[in-house]
């Protein structure tokens, strides 16, 4: 974990050092590509480092089980201090007072072997935690491939929350330049009053929706900085715009993956279905006897007197075989394997219902995908006529053939058109990325720092 916290350090400072050149500081900025972003939360992201570290717990585990099947020496001491000794009467004449029986002092050491033979529960116990492992690696697969979804959207609301941003603000640059013309035609004379006003009002009318896309894109960026334990204050800006993903749509489209093959979700299912099942077979095995071979080696040693007074150690030894036999345990053991298998059944049960759901979010992401590659299309189509509405609706207003009316609206018609087209490349990139967190369907090597590659 610590390498991984200097990797990603040092991959920050170095893009911190080529923007600016000096050391990074609140007030430095950073450029950062789709990957990247997502090797950083990969590695720093708090989530993740807890999924990783389960595996290496559920591995640990697995070893503690392992270990039942290698023998186990125990070593012992004790002593003991006889307070007041037991007395013994005889029925003997001249013995009325009795005799003292036991020695003072009372010291046993000694090693104790045992070591399983015959142990079939323990057997079963040893796949049943192997599926353990297998399940914690796939709950850290699957937190990876939620981590890229979130990381993937929370990147393409900045590209969408900028690309707003910059069109309201052309749209507001537009506003403010045919209201400074209708201002100077007013100085000449060749405009009234209240189309000044007139035009005044739009640009004002356009400073909410400016004002409020300008904080939409400062909260799309704090939420990536969060996935990726940015500091809030550090400015960070994207290496891409969402038209450069326009090239890549169609070409996404010749092979897509449509297979579930790969989905956590399912891999998860199968997984808690082959822990059920193996775990019913170790509640079989519950039944069976266990055989282990034992040992043991002691020195005892008594004495009376002073407590290291006249003692002398005796060993003894002896091994020999354990047999233990389950007979009757209550109906304990008949109702949990009963449980286990009423779980397993409702486990397969689950599994179908979740196929079905994931085939159906699999055909509706599709179809977005689709829908909005479509949409792209129509929308862009929409801008470049836009665009030569606006220009010869200027044109007219520059000569009088055109009321504010009127060339506010092609401004509007505008800015709506670019606002379509761009919404339309993140809807199609927001399904993509629902496509592959359904599929499962991830290379995470890409998403390796440059230092860990």
């Amino acid at each position: 974990m610590k390498k991984k916290n200097c990797m990603a350090f040092a991959f920050v400072s170095m893009f911190l050092g080529i923007a600016t050149g000096v050391a990074a500081g609140p007030t430095d900025s950073i450029t950062l590509s789709l990957d990247q972003s997502i090797a950083i939360a990969l590695s720093e992201n708090p989530t993740i480092v807890v999924s990783d570290m389960e595996i290496k717990r559920t591995d640990y585990a697995r070893r503690e089980t392992l270990g039942g099947l290698l023998p186990t020496v125990d070593y012992s001491g004790s002593y003991s201090r006889t307070l007041k000794k037991q007395v013994m009467y005889m029925d003997i004449p001249g013995m009325d007072d009795g005799l003292e029986v036991g020695l003072d002092n009372s010291w046993s050491t000694g090693f104790s072997l045992s070591l399983p033979i015959i142990a079939p529960s323990l057997w079963k116990s040893l796949k049943l935690s192997a599926v353990q492992l297998e399940q914690s690696v796939e709950s850290a697969r699957s937190s990876r491939l939620s981590m890229v979804d979130q990381v993937k959207k929370a990147y393409y609301a900045i590209l969408m929350a900028q690309d707003s941003y910059d069109v309201l603000q052309q749209s507001y640059a537009n506003a403010r330049a045919n209201a400074d013309t209708y201002r100077h035609k007013f100085e000449q004379g060749t405009a009234s009053e209240y189309d000044v006003l007139r035009a005044d009002v739009a640009v004002r009318n356009l400073e909410p929706s400016l004002l409020q896309a300008e904080n939409a894109l400062r909260l799309a960026k704090l939420n990536l900085k969060v996935l990726l334990g940015i500091d809030a204050e550090l400015r960070i800006g994207l290496a891409t715009r969402l038209s450069d993903y326009e090239e890549d749509m169609y070409a996404d489209m010749l092979q897509p993956d449509t297979s579930l093959a790969a989905n956590t979700s399912l891999r998860q299912l199968d997984l808690q279905g082959a822990y059920l099942k193996q775990a019913l077979k170790t509640q079989h095995m519950s039944w069976a006897p266990t055989l282990a071979f034992v040992g043991s080696y002691t020195w005892s040693s008594m004495s009376n007197g002073g407590m290291f007074d006249d003692f002398r150690w005796t060993p003894y030894s002896y091994v020999g075989l354990s047999l233990s036999i389950p007979i009757f345990s209550g109906g304990t053991r008949y109702y949990k394997g009963k449980q286990a298998r009423v779980a397993y059944n409702e486990m397969q049960y689950q599994r179908i219902n979740l196929e079905r759901n994931l085939r159906m979010q699999l055909t509706a992401a599709m179809d977005n995908i689709k829908a909005s590659i479509k949409q792209v299309a129509s929308s862009k189509e929409g801008v470049r006529q836009a665009e030569k509405a606006y220009e010869i609706m200027q044109k007219k207003f520059e000569v009088g053939a055109a009321t504010i009316i009127e060339l506010d609206d092609a401004n509007l018609a505008l800015a709506t058109s670019r606002l379509s087209y761009f919404q339309a490349i993140h809807d199609y990139l927001t399904a993509q990325s629902d496509l592959e967190q359904i599929s499962g369907n991830v290379d995470f090597d890409r998403y390796k720092l440059d230092e860990e590659k």
